[in-house]
C-alpha cells in the first residue's frame, strides 16, 4: 500500500560524504514529517535529523554542522547530505514519513553507510 524505500548507502571513507535518499509511494499519500533514524549495531536506534511539513529542521548535536535534511514534497522524497562523515557515523539509516491521510508512520527497511577510518 505505502512503500518507503532508502537508496545511497555504502562504504566510504571517514571524511567522506554520501546522499541518502528515501521515497514514499501509493495512493493519495499527505506527507508531513520526514526523518532518519540510525542504528548501529548493538546500540539503540537514535533520531538523525527530521523535517517538518514547513520546513523546519531538527538534528542530533553529533551530526549538527554536518548533515543536512532536506525534502522534494513533489516526490514524497527526503534527502539526507552526510559530510565529514566518521566511522561513529557507521549504522543502518532508516527513513521515516508520517502520512496524514492515513495517521501513520511508514518505515523503510534502512540502507547501510559504513565509514572506514
Amino acid at each position: 500500500q505505502v512503500h518507503v524505500v532508502e537508496s545511497g548507502g555504502g562504504l566510504v571513507q571517514a571524511g567522506g560524504s554520501l546522499r541518502l535518499s528515501c521515497a514514499a509511494s501509493g495512493i493519495t499519500l499527505r506527507i508531513s514529517t520526514m526523518a532518519w533514524y540510525r542504528q548501529a549495531p548493538g546500540k539503540q536506534r537514535e533520531l538523525v535529523a527530521s523535517i517538518s511539513s514547513g520546513g523546519n529542521t531538527n538534528y542530533a548535536e553529533s551530526v549538527t554542522g554536518r548533515f543536512t535534511i532536506s525534502r522534494d514534497n513533489a516526490r514524497n522524497t527526503v534527502y539526507l547530505q552526510m559530510n565529514s562523515l566518521k566511522p561513529e557515523d557507521t549504522a543502518n539509516y532508516l527513513c521515516k514519513q508520517y502520512d496524514i491521510l492515513r495517521r501513520q508512520d511508514y518505515w523503510g527497511k534502512g540502507t547501510l553507510v559504513t565509514v572506514s577510518s
